[in-house]
């Protein structure tokens, strides 16, 4: 029977590169105040037995625990992963985040909280307890939960809010959602289309009006009437249904359709072929969502990439490497960009004349 390989400590590599156990904690940690030749010298030793740090030994080496923990709405997660629609929030947000996180020595962990619990705040501590991050990545609609918030401000753990615009504790972050909104609304009108419709999201997330006020603005510089082609839904299926529905049952519906969601995107397309519409022909359509739902329909959708892997890794960044902030600030801002595929086109003739 073979033998276990002993594994690899701290105390071998200190022995290797003849330092003390201090200065390899310190070049592991990335600490300061570690001379360049000494730091080379130690991950030398580290390279060349093969040692890997543990988090726990790490934690115990100072205050920090080298944890990040992403807060993550319970509720619609979990529909989403049951449902098994291909929606990809939670992988960019891995992505972009434990990338981040591992070129800094970190670790990242995703909560699953549903904002809407009477004991929210319990819930957090517990996860806070537990895993005692030393810095936390809060995603709409949590963002903007003051009790969770002012949970954590009080707890004086830094923290950054996705989704995020107003005032206060924690670094506001958003993904330029009014732009976007403004520049496919542009995007349509480039092609001719005057009445463009839009679905937004709830009102409980902020970033709903401020897509809604993306595409106002656009239809207002153009000089196009915006009234009575607002519709709003939850960002799923259902209720996307409803709301292509109520818009291409108007007396003079739009020619184009900017849905919040991949999922009332979709949702769209099927309410418009029910009604015998073709698109892009007779009806364009684009997804606030660039998942692979929307690039794997028939025509595959036009795009508005939200840059979430990038924001998180932003959000990382910053929570570990970014100097102190009153929360005064202006919003930090990743703008996404627009994917053209084949669900956009020229209005149709009979809307010209």
């Amino acid at each position: 029977m073979a033998r276990r390989r002993q594994s690899v400590t701290i105390k071998h590599v200190a022995a290797d590169a003849g330092v003390s156990l201090q200065t390899v904690s310190r070049v592991i940690n990335n600490e300061p105040n570690v001379r360049p030749e000494m730091k080379k010298r130690v991950q030398d030793s580290i390279d060349k037995l093969g040692y890997v740090p543990s988090i726990a030994a790490q934690r115990m080496s100072g205050s920090r625990s080298y944890l990040i923990l992403a807060i993550n709405d319970r509720e619609r997660t979990i529909a989403d992963w049951q449902a098994r629609l291909g929606t990809d929030w939670v992988d960019q947000m891995l992505l972009g985040g434990m990338l981040a996180s591992g070129e800094r020595g970190y670790r990242m962990l995703v909560e699953l909280v549903d904002t809407h619990n009477d004991h929210v705040e319990r819930e957090l501590s517990a996860a806070i307890a537990a895993l005692q991050p030393d810095g936390v990545i809060l995603t709409p609609p949590h963002s903007e939960n003051t009790l969770i918030t002012g949970l954590l401000a009080k707890r004086n753990i830094p923290f950054a809010r996705i989704g995020s615009k107003a005032t206060g504790p924690g670094i506001a972050m958003t993904m330029g959602d009014e732009h976007l909104a403004a520049i496919a609304t542009d995007h349509l009108i480039e092609l001719g289309h005057q009445r463009i419709g839009f679905i937004a999201g709830p009102d409980d997330y902020s970033l709903a009006d401020w897509r809604i006020d993306g595409w106002r603005g656009a239809m207002a510089r153009a000089g196009f009437d915006a009234n009575g082609l607002c519709e709003r839904g939850d960002f799923g299926f259902e209720s996307g249904l409803a709301a292509a529905r109520a818009l291409l049952d108007l007396s003079d519906p739009p020619t184009a359709i900017i849905a919040s969601s991949d999922q009332m995107a979709v949702a769209t397309l099927e309410v418009a072929r029910a009604d015998g519409l073709s698109v892009p022909d007779d009806l364009s359509l684009i997804s606030f969502d660039n998942t692979p739902i929307v690039r794997f329909t028939e025509p595959p959708m036009t795009a508005l990439d939200q840059p979430i892997a990038a924001t998180t890794a932003k959000a990382v960044e910053l929570l570990i490497d970014g100097e102190p902030r009153t929360g005064d600030e202006e919003p930090i801002v990743i703008e996404g960009s627009l994917v053209v595929r084949g669900s956009t086109g020229r209005v149709p003739q009979r809307a010209v004349n």
